[in-house]
């Protein structure tokens, strides 16, 4: 009987493909090999994957604080420009009247506003120049090795880490004119009493104090903090060449934190600028919304106060508002030009 044998390439008698090789191991035959392409719509995937991952978590990280930026910074300054447009009561906040730019007109012609101006200034300048320059000569001091500098470095900060309530009430009773302790040390002196809370100038005096008290230490403590950054291999070259201590303190230390130097008069600027709780709790009750009864102290910020919560203007008040966010706008702007011409000099 005739048999038949399998032509070439074929598998069988009822198979029309290649049969493949079977491959036997120490265990037995081994499973078939996969498919080439199989694995990789999973391997596109992890890398997709990996791709969203890299580039989407940086947003992911700084995302709540421009979510916290958007709900209590931005929204709030445009809803201000948009009170700022009309005539609108505190109690009625939904019933507003198109006035246009007739609020920025009126404060512009307002003598009130013109007096917190100048007022803001003033206080700005007594509180920020001594305070500034007294934070500079006590890091300096500070920076040298001292018996227990943790506990002066503390103490230094110690009043800004108080309550501006809690400072304003005590450099409220010392300025009291008929028994506080300033004018009875004074009165020891030769001196008559002093009305610090009725006469303009000892008021700002008395505020400015306030603010010099509170921030001195916190910007002795930026101070020193770049002090500590500069290489004391500068120092050692002045000393080598002759100079003195207070050589060194000129023409190493001031150059080395110039930055900082601009960063806390911008900040102090910026502080001015809002002036509120110290005045306010200053006056001892109504007089410290109207900063006196001349309005001799009333900043910006008490302005702002009066119109709005006071005499329940919200659009002058918002205005107000505008006009110290477009005066620090100006500040910054003169700051970068005056960084300039001083970059260019050097």
């Amino acid at each position: 009987m005739a048999t038949s044998t399998p032509a070439p390439g074929t598998g069988g008698p009822h198979s029309g493909t290649p049969e493949a090789p079977s491959k036997e191991g120490p265990a037995g035959p081994l499973p078939p090999a996969p498919r080439r392409g199989a694995g990789r719509p999973r391997q596109a995937r992890s890398t997709l994957l990996h791709r969203f991952d890299i580039k989407a978590a940086p947003y992911a990280f700084v995302a709540p604080f421009f979510v916290v930026f958007a709900a209590f910074s931005f929204y709030p300054l445009l809803y201000t420009s948009w009170l700022s447009l009309h005539d609108v009561e505190l109690a009625t906040l939904d019933l507003m009247e198109w006035k246009g730019f007739g609020n920025y007109t009126e404060l512009w012609q307002d003598e009130q506003f013109w007096n917190a101006l100048l007022n803001t200034f003033t206080i700005g300048v007594i509180s920020t120049v001594p305070q500034l320059l007294m934070a500079l000569g006590l890091a300096h001091l500070l920076n040298y090795k001292l018996r227990g500098s943790a506990f002066f470095r503390v103490a230094a900060l110690t009043p800004y880490a108080t309550s501006v309530g809690a400072a304003a009430l005590v450099f409220t009773m010392l300025f009291e004119r008929d028994f506080g302790m300033i004018n009875w040390a004074l009165g020891h002196l030769g001196f008559d009493n002093i009305d610090w809370e009725g006469e303009k100038w000892p008021a700002q005096l008395a505020i400015s104090s306030i603010v010099i008290w509170r921030w001195t230490g916190y910007n002795a403590l930026l101070y020193l903090a770049a002090m500590q950054a500069i290489p004391k291999e500068r120092y050692e070259a002045a000393a080598i060449d002759g100079a003195s201590r207070w050589q060194q303190f000129t023409r190493v230390t001031i150059p080395g934190i110039r930055s900082t130097i601009v960063f806390t008069i911008v900040l102090s600027t910026i502080g001015a600028t809002q002036l509120f709780g110290e005045p306010l709790i200053f006056g001892q009750g109504p007089n410290g919304v109207s900063g006196g009864v001349d309005n001799q102290y009333q900043t910006l910020g008490l302005l702002l106060y009066e119109q709005g919560w006071r005499n329940y203007e919200m659009g002058r008040a918002a205005t107000v508002a505008w006009a110290m966010f477009l005066l620090l706008v100006l500040i910054f702007v003169l700051q970068r030009l005056v960084r300039r011409l001083m970059t260019r000099t050097s």
